[in-house]
């Protein structure tokens, strides 16, 4: 958090405004991801990371239980890519950080993907594709547009979502989705 608060105003890791409820906000908003994650995972990708929501998060919690997966972070911004690494340092926890585009990055091979605030649940399930293992799930938080955003999605994709209602904001949920294929 103090980290959050140092860098924020010179790169805008969150918004300002948010930086007051910065627990419930970002952090708990973030940690519930890990608890709809199951199943066992070796390989954590949470791709647009910006402020290291909720791929440091994620790594962190992990850390603390004991869980032995790997999280990589892809932020293409290398500002926020170099605040992710003083947030890995800082912490003492660690996690890899790719500093590129999730569309042009090398297959992560992770069976738990994640996003937050990056792009359209259509444009995700785009990158789900290069960087998800055929086994693994992708954990998309996503807000009172949901439906709208499914029902779009599912012009390009096969997919059955499985919807989780967001214990930090009410009317927000966060989509699970399994197996998936273009359609």
């Amino acid at each position: 958090m103090a980290l959050l608060r140092k860098w924020n105003p010179h790169i805008n890791l969150v918004s300002p405004r948010s930086l007051d409820a910065v627990w419930d906000r970002h952090i708990a908003d973030s940690a519930q991801l890990l608890d709809l994650a199951a199943g066992p995972w070796s390989t954590w990708a949470d791709i647009g990371s910006g402020g290291g929501l909720p791929g440091v998060i994620v790594a962190i919690l992990s850390a603390d239980v004991g869980l032995r997966g790997g999280v990589t972070l892809v932020e293409s911004d290398s500002r926020k890519a170099a605040f992710l690494g003083e947030v890995s340092r800082a912490c003492g926890v660690s996690f890899e950080v790719v500093c590129g585009r999730a569309e042009t990055a090398g297959p992560l091979s992770a069976d738990v993907l994640s996003a937050r605030a990056l792009a359209p649940l259509v444009e995700l399930l785009e990158f789900a594709d290069r960087h998800v293992e055929p086994q693994g799930i992708c954990l998309f938080p996503k807000g009172e547009t949901v439906h709208t955003e499914i029902e779009v999605a599912r012009s390009r994709w096969r997919f059955e979502p499985r919807l989780h209602a967001s214990r930090t904001n009410a009317g927000s949920f966060i989509v699970e989705i399994g197996e998936f294929e273009r359609v």
